[in-house]
Protein backbone atom coordinates (compact mmCIF):
# COMPACT_ATOMS: atom_id res chain seq x y z
CA UNK A 1 0.00 0.00 0.00
CA UNK A 2 1.16 3.75 -1.12
CA UNK A 3 1.64 6.24 1.45
CA UNK A 4 0.00 9.36 0.92
CA UNK A 5 2.12 12.68 0.03
CA UNK A 6 2.41 16.27 1.21
CA UNK A 7 2.98 18.80 -1.55
CA UNK A 8 4.37 22.15 0.27
CA UNK A 9 4.07 25.29 -1.97
CA UNK A 10 5.90 28.20 -0.87
CA UNK A 11 5.36 31.72 -2.18
CA UNK A 12 6.51 34.87 -1.36
CA UNK A 13 4.29 38.10 -2.56
CA UNK A 14 5.55 41.95 -2.21
CA UNK A 15 3.61 43.73 0.44
CA UNK A 16 1.87 45.58 -2.29
CA UNK A 17 0.59 42.31 -4.16
CA UNK A 18 0.34 40.21 -0.63
CA UNK A 19 -3.65 40.87 -0.48
CA UNK A 20 -3.68 39.87 -4.52
CA UNK A 21 -1.41 36.83 -3.90
CA UNK A 22 -3.53 35.38 -1.03
CA UNK A 23 -6.53 35.87 -3.01
CA UNK A 24 -5.44 33.56 -6.10
CA UNK A 25 -3.47 31.37 -4.38
CA UNK A 26 -7.41 30.43 -2.70
CA UNK A 27 -8.59 30.41 -6.27
CA UNK A 28 -5.67 27.93 -7.18
CA UNK A 29 -7.22 25.91 -4.29
CA UNK A 30 -10.55 25.78 -4.77
CA UNK A 31 -10.03 24.22 -8.12
CA UNK A 32 -7.62 21.29 -6.21
CA UNK A 33 -10.80 19.28 -4.75
CA UNK A 34 -11.95 18.63 -8.57
CA UNK A 35 -8.62 16.52 -9.54
CA UNK A 36 -8.03 13.02 -9.28
CA UNK A 37 -6.01 12.13 -6.08
CA UNK A 38 -6.39 15.42 -4.03
CA UNK A 39 -7.37 14.45 -0.52
CA UNK A 40 -6.95 18.30 1.76
CA UNK A 41 -5.16 21.01 1.76
CA UNK A 42 -4.60 23.90 4.23
CA UNK A 43 -3.20 27.72 3.44
CA UNK A 44 -0.82 29.38 6.06
CA UNK A 45 -0.36 32.83 6.51
CA UNK A 46 3.51 33.90 7.63
CA UNK A 47 1.71 36.02 10.71
CA UNK A 48 5.65 38.23 10.39
CA UNK A 49 4.87 38.87 6.67
CA UNK A 50 1.99 38.62 4.97
CA UNK A 51 2.86 37.89 1.58
CA UNK A 52 4.65 35.09 2.31
CA UNK A 53 2.25 32.29 2.27
CA UNK A 54 2.75 27.99 2.57
CA UNK A 55 0.00 25.44 1.51
CA UNK A 56 0.53 22.54 2.94
CA UNK A 57 -1.71 19.36 0.61
CA UNK A 58 -2.14 15.89 0.48
CA UNK A 59 -2.33 13.80 -2.23
CA UNK A 60 -3.36 10.46 -2.82
CA UNK A 61 0.39 9.41 -4.58
CA UNK A 62 3.14 11.53 -5.80
CA UNK A 63 2.21 10.62 -9.63
CA UNK A 64 -1.33 12.50 -8.57
CA UNK A 65 0.53 15.70 -7.51
CA UNK A 66 2.70 15.79 -10.03
CA UNK A 67 0.18 15.40 -12.89
CA UNK A 68 -2.19 17.96 -11.33
CA UNK A 69 1.25 20.58 -11.12
CA UNK A 70 1.86 19.79 -15.10
CA UNK A 71 -1.82 20.38 -15.84
CA UNK A 72 -2.37 23.30 -13.98
CA UNK A 73 0.82 24.63 -14.70
CA UNK A 74 -0.35 26.62 -17.60
CA UNK A 75 -4.04 27.58 -15.84
CA UNK A 76 -4.67 31.72 -15.54
CA UNK A 77 -4.48 31.23 -11.58
CA UNK A 78 -1.37 29.77 -11.61
CA UNK A 79 0.03 32.41 -14.42
CA UNK A 80 -1.08 35.08 -11.85
CA UNK A 81 0.73 33.62 -8.58
CA UNK A 82 3.93 33.39 -10.77
CA UNK A 83 3.93 37.15 -12.38
CA UNK A 84 2.99 38.40 -8.91
CA UNK A 85 5.51 36.71 -6.63
CA UNK A 86 9.01 38.26 -5.68
CA UNK A 87 10.91 34.97 -6.19
CA UNK A 88 9.96 32.02 -8.30
CA UNK A 89 7.26 29.85 -6.23
CA UNK A 90 8.92 26.32 -4.81
CA UNK A 91 7.39 22.94 -4.27
CA UNK A 92 8.70 20.05 -1.99
CA UNK A 93 7.01 16.84 -1.96
CA UNK A 94 7.46 14.54 1.90
CA UNK A 95 5.71 12.23 3.75
CA UNK A 96 4.69 11.65 6.67
CA UNK A 97 7.40 10.52 9.07
CA UNK A 98 5.96 7.38 11.73
CA UNK A 99 7.62 6.12 14.44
Amino acid sequence: MSMSVFSIWESRFPPQDAAEGRDITEAIWRDMPHFDGYLRHVIAKDLDDPGHLLVISEWESRAAADKVRDQYANHQNARRADALVSEPRRRIIGQAMTG
